[in-house]
Parts: C-alpha cells; sequence; structure tokens
C-alpha cells in the first residue's frame, strides 16, 4: 500500500456538549463502528478507532469499497448495519465472531454499509491539514458516483435545520449530532469537534452489583426494569463512581445482599438457554475479553434514578449515570413504559438528504 496518509491513523474526535453551537457543518451522529478506510487500488484496509482491523469481519464492504471509492483514498466514516428503516447496533456487534463462516452467513443476510464524512487523502493527495469545508467539498465530488453500499454523511450548516435533524433522526437509531468547525485541518486523536446527544431519565430496580476490578467496593450496579409480563428484565449498568463512594455503596448494599441468589429473578444467569428467553446479566460477549461476569445478587427492593443517552432495543445503548436514589418509587412501578419513544423515522430518507 502506497498512499500519502498510511495507517496507523487515530480518528478525529468529539467532545460532548449540551447545545448545538452556532456558525458549523452539522451532522447527524451515527451509531455503528468508526472506521477508517484505506484503499489502494486492489488493496483496502479498514482500521477500527483502536487502530485494530476490522477488515476480515466485513468482506461485502471490501467488494464495496473496490467498487464504489475512488481508487486511491483514505476515508474517515461509520461502518452501519440498516434494515427497515433503522440502525441496528447489536446486530452489528454478531459480526466480531471468530468463525469466519459466521461472518460470511451474517454478511449474506444483513450487509452493512458504510457512512463517508470526511477525505484525509485522494490520490497522491493528503488533505489532513486542509480545512473541512475543501475536505467535505472534495469528499462530495469523490463520491458522487457512489452507492448502494458506500454513502455520503447528510451535511448542512443551518444550525435550525440540525435541531431538526436532532429530534427527526432519532427514530432512525441515530444518537444525536456531531458538529465540526468548517475552518479545522483533520486532527488526529483530538477532540476537537462537538457531539450533542440525547438525555434523558429513567428510574430502575438495582438488583445486583459488580465488584471493581481492584476489589475496593462496588464496580457497577445492575439495573433492571419489569417487561409487560411482570418480569425484571436486565437492561443495563450504572458506572464510573469515585473510589470513596465505592466503598460507601458496599456498606449501603450488604443489607440487600442474598445470601441464596436462588430466589433472584435472574437467578438463571448461569444458563445460555436462559439468556435467549430474556434480558440477564453476564450473558456471553465477545467484546469482555474474559472479564469475569460474576455478580453479586441483591433483593431488588430498591431503586434509583438513571440518565442514559438512548435505547438499543430493550436496554440502554451506553452505560447510565447514576442521578439519585428513589425511595418514593416502589420496583414493580419501574417498567418500560416510562421510557420516551422517539417517533419512527425512515433512515432511507435521511440517506436521501442532500448535502
Amino acid at each position: 500500500m502506497d498512499l500519502p496518509v498510511l495507517p496507523p491513523v487515530q480518528p478525529m474526535l468529539a467532545k460532548a456538549v449540551t447545545a448545538i453551537p452556532e456558525g458549523m457543518h452539522y451532522e447527524a451522529k451515527w451509531d455503528g463502528f468508526r472506521a477508517i478506510v484505506f484503499r489502494d487500488g486492489e488493496e483496502v484496509e479498514v482500521a477500527s478507532r483502536t487502530g485494530k482491523s476490522l477488515a476480515r469481519y466485513f468482506p461485502e464492504l471490501l467488494d464495496a469499497f473496490r467498487a464504489e471509492l475512488p481508487q486511491r483514498c483514505v476515508l474517515d466514516g461509520e461502518i452501519v448495519l440498516a434494515h427497515d428503516g433503522r440502525l441496528h447496533f447489536e446486530e452489528l456487534q454478531e459480526r466480531i465472531h471468530p468463525a469466519a463462516s459466521r461472518v460470511r452467513k451474517l454478511a449474506a443476510e444483513s450487509p452493512a454499509s458504510f457512512i463517508a464524512f470526511d477525505l484525509l487523502a485522494l490520490g497522491d493527495r493528503a488533505l489532513m491539514e486542509s480545512p473541512l469545508g475543501e475536505r467535505r467539498a472534495a469528499l462530495t465530488a469523490a463520491l458522487a458516483g457512489a452507492g448502494p453500499w458506500v454513502h455520503l454523511a447528510p451535511a448542512t450548516t443551518d444550525r435550525a435545520l440540525a435541531e431538526v435533524w436532532f429530534t427527526r433522526f432519532e427514530g432512525a437509531g441515530l444518537d444525536g449530532v456531531v458538529a465540526k468547525p468548517l475552518d479545522q485541518p483533520y486532527r488526529p486523536g483530538v477532540r476537537s469537534m462537538f457531539k450533542i446527544k440525547h438525555g434523558r431519565t429513567a428510574d430502575c430496580v438495582l438488583a445486583g452489583y459488580r465488584d471493581h476490578k481492584d476489589g475496593q467496593g462496588v464496580g457497577s450496579l445492575l439495573l433492571g426494569l419489569y417487561d409487560a409480563a411482570g418480569v425484571l428484565q436486565h437492561v443495563g449498568v450504572c458506572s464510573s463512581f469515585t473510589a470513596a463512594r465505592r466503598r460507601e455503596l458496599a456498606e449501603e448494599l450488604a443489607p440487600l445482599r442474598m445470601a441464596d441468589p436462588a430466589g433472584h429473578p435472574w437467578a438463571a444467569w448461569t444458563d445460555e438457554a436462559a439468556h435467549e428467553a430474556g434480558r440477564l446479566p453476564g450473558a456471553p460477549s465477545r467484546w469482555s475479553g474474559g472479564k469475569d461476569a460474576q455478580w453479586v445478587a441483591l433483593r431488588p427492593e430498591r431503586v434509583c434514578e438513571v440518565a442514559y443517552d438512548h435505547m438499543e432495543g430493550t436496554r440502554f445503548r451506553h452505560t447510565t449515570r447514576f442521578q439519585r436514589w428513589r425511595p418514593d418509587r416502589s420496583p414493580t412501578s419501574c417498567d418500560y413504559t416510562q421510557l420516551e419513544e422517539p417517533v419512527g423515522y425512515d433512515l432511507a430518507e435521511l440517506l436521501e438528504t442532500g448535502s
């Protein structure tokens, strides 16, 4: 591979802000795998945010890049999996599988797409020092003939339209808006963009916790919500406590520990078949890196309020943030009906939006 920009390249990052800033370039925030694509003729490499190769997990995209990208280029973007009008991040995660046969099967059944939002090199020209406005114009021209698997990320400089996107696109599985200064060069590894994400709160049942990796106190709280059938489903975790707070939580929650977890709603968590029937903590994960999935069962008697960005199916997409205890709420009142449901929006309409 002989390109003016070669791997490894750290992607430019974004820092969270609470409002959409004025006078910038705006894009929807995609919910997929960040990837930098290097193409030099038939040679193609797809690097993750951490620099690891994603090429083997998306063979259909390698063919798409050879067919739809310029002969020699480097692009920054997002690998997404979309069908039925929205993104499906959980299905995308299934691609990270050690069996090549499994990957090929999933690639044939639900092919992924690539949303390109920056151009780092084209031909013999490196563009990382060029301002975003120039890079965007070059990217738009370079992808004029792309499709159906490579898409130019819709963008606007109209803040009012970005506000509309922030609300409307969530129904298609997107989780906010990204704002980028138009005069800014590409800055690898630097949080020089801005992300505005959806923020909500929910009251959840505390049903267990995991010890912190250093063995000193609580590492994360295990959260549950009751479904329509009255079954407590595991919906995510809450973490990022200070060292002092981790120790305090261990003492505070000690009276709720169950000596015999047999009567706990998630007692069957070690049974793989049970994970297919409902949401339980400790489900087998290819992303866990062999981490210990053991957890401490608590009587599901306490309620906490947590802040979350958005849902992925029936669980929180990201780790939630602890807000406060809710002694005024009964655990059985903590169900899915309290969650705000975004209005559905057809992803195909978003991808057809002009730049």
